[in-house]
């Protein structure tokens, strides 16, 4: 693993705002939007998620496999990998790399316990296959820097440990969003902390001005954090059945 972010493949990876917002050409032949690629992304980040509790894995393993399935779609299309597949496998993938095993059969008896459809029913052998694509797909760099860290550094130091609850909770929903390709993680962390004291009232101009960072850009992701509040309260099924309907479209 890299010594530090700054010397990583997590850092050398990162995007401007124009390139995590670009739908595959074959997607948007098959008539999906921009605004249907995010809400596909977010559902299955939800998915990842959820999959994850049944088999009692880390935050941390959570993040990194949502920042994988992000990754990919940077470089893939939705309509040859199929995101009902790469999802659970991107879970696969974090669980070895964060060193939590669990057996690809143990994940496949889960997808059939969640979802009754059958277009989410993957077997061992689908999974295994589509974790040596994905590892191709994202050049083999499996390194993941999350904002955590820097926020167990950050609230001690700024008196805050009383909005750790809620600013660990801001940093789990940025990865319903590409945040994690766009900035680095203590941006992100900061962010989390800047908008949790703002609701709870804490006065923190000084402590960010020692910090000598660009509040323009901690309070343009707290805009993006605040504005997927806004857009994305419930996805109802219907909406995504009939967004995922158009990848399987001949």
């Amino acid at each position: 693993m890299a010594a530090n972010f700054w010397t990583s493949s997590h850092f050398k990876q990162l995007l401007d705002q124009e390139e995590a917002d670009v739908v595959p050409s074959i997607d948007k032949e098959r008539g999906l939007t921009l605004e249907e690629f995010k809400l596909i992304k977010v559902h299955m980040t939800n998915y990842i998620a959820r999959l994850a509790q049944y088999v009692k894995v880390r935050q941390r393993v959570v993040a990194t496999a949502v920042t994988y399935f992000r990754r990919v779609y940077v470089r893939k299309s939705m309509t040859e990998y199929d995101p009902r597949l790469v999802a659970p496998t991107c879970l696969y993938l974090a669980l070895k790399a964060e060193e939590s095993t669990v057996q690809a059969r143990l994940l496949v008896f889960y997808i059939k316990k969640i979802y009754p459809d059958e277009k989410y029913r993957y077997e061992i052998k689908d999974i295994l296959e589509m974790e040596m694509k994905l590892l191709e797909a994202l050049d083999y760099y499996l390194v993941v820097y999350h904002p955590y860290r820097s926020l167990t550094q950050f609230l001690p130091d700024a008196g805050l440990t009383d909005l750790t609850h809620l600013s660990w909770s801001l940093v789990n929903d940025t990865y319903r969003m590409d945040l994690i390709l766009i900035y680095p993680p203590y941006m992100i962390a900061l962010a989390c902390i800047y908008i949790a004291s703002v609701l709870k009232e804490k006065e923190t101009t000084a402590w960010f001005e020692e910090l000598r960072v660009d509040m323009n850009v901690i309070k343009n992701i707290s805009m993006e954090i605040l504005d997927f509040y806004d857009s994305y309260k419930i996805i109802p099924d219907e909406k995504i059945n009939v967004t995922l309907n158009k990848l399987s479209k001949s």
